[in-house]
């Protein structure tokens, strides 16, 4: 049997350059193994190790992208939920503006019909501004003067601030179409009342109010004796105007030797109006005559002891104390 050949080192020259000696180094084959598997293991190693950091930083990165993927989707619903809620504030603003178009149309009525009543009120000689004043003309100050707290507003309070908006504008529609309907009735109400008021003698007939004889028994100024008078004796200036104490139509422009030139005015239920002593008459039988109108000259017609205009209120044929009626 042959012996085994003993393990034999193995030996590395060492050649730096021509000037030094030649080294050697011994090294066991074991040895020799052991460092380029060392080696090997330590970059497998590291190679591991940077897969696994790889591999950290990938999750890390995917987990980034998927919560800004879950932020954008946020965003985005924000962004849908913001035009969907403009998008209401834009319908809630466009009927807002059809509302104020129908509340406009319905003003212009109203100030038709206010202007009307307010036109009638002042042809009876009263000026509804003297009785009213106008807000503007108490404010003073700066009116760019002001201030508060600032309290921001959401797209809910928006949303109920247009809701209220809408019911006030109901209420103001409402009212109006109310005051649409009673004021046509009112200014009615009001040309009756003032027709009613002109039909009946209320106008003094004169300028003069010097009254020289009452209604009822008197002495007669010219005979002396007791005797009925029918009316009242307004005496004045021969050609003062005489003035129709009422409205109505003229049933007579006459003269008689008692009562002088005279007129008489027919008016609504049942009365007349009695002028008589006139020195002419300015008004024809059949005439319409409104309140206010002169209708002849102050005289010294007929039976008469001086220039004066002899008045008398017929109610049903009946002579009424005319100072009754006239102011």
């Amino acid at each position: 049997m042959k012996p085994k050949p003993a393990k034999q080192p193995l030996t590395l020259l060492v050649l730096r350059d021509a000037q030094h000696s030649v080294k050697q180094v011994h090294l066991s084959k074991p040895l020799l193994i052991a460092v380029p598997a060392a080696a090997i293991l330590s970059i497998t190693g590291l190679i591991l190790s940077m897969q696994i950091q790889s591999s950290r930083d990938i999750s890390e990165l995917e987990r980034q992208l998927t919560l800004q993927h879950l932020k954008s989707l946020r965003m985005e619903i924000t962004v849908s939920d913001k035009e969907a809620a403009i998008e209401r504030l834009n319908q809630a603003i466009i009927q807002l503006s059809e509302e104020a178009a129908q509340t406009d149309a319905h003003m212009k009525s109203v100030r038709q019909l206010e202007e009307q009543l307010r036109t009638f009120i002042q042809e009876q000689g009263f000026d509804p501004s003297e009785s009213s004043e106008d807000i503007s003309s108490s404010q003073t100050g700066d009116p760019s003067s002001m201030g508060g707290e600032y309290i921001a507003v959401y797209e809910q309070d928006m949303l109920h601030l247009a809701e209220e908006t809408l019911d006030d504008f109901e209420r103001i529609r409402n009212l109006m179409e109310t005051m649409e309907k009673a004021i046509p009735r009112t200014l009615d109400h009001a040309a009756q009342a003032q027709h009613q008021r002109e039909s009946t003698p209320s106008r003094w007939p004169t300028e003069s109010r010097r009254l020289t004889s009452s209604f009822g028994y008197r002495s007669d100024p010219i005979n002396g004796r007791s005797a009925f008078h029918a009316g009242i004796d307004i005496a004045g200036s021969r050609g003062d105007p005489v003035y129709a104490a009422a409205s109505g139509t003229v049933s007579a422009v006459e003269f008689s030797s008692a009562r002088g030139r005279y007129v008489i005015i027919d008016h609504p239920d049942g009365l007349q109006t009695w002028y008589l002593h006139l020195d002419r008459a300015s008004v024809e039988a059949g005439d319409q005559i409104k309140q206010g109108d002169i209708i002849g000259a102050l005289g010294n017609t007929g039976r008469s002891t001086g220039a004066h205009l002899h008045f008398e209120v017929v109610k049903n044929n009946r002579p009424v104390n005319p100072l009754h009626f006239v102011d």
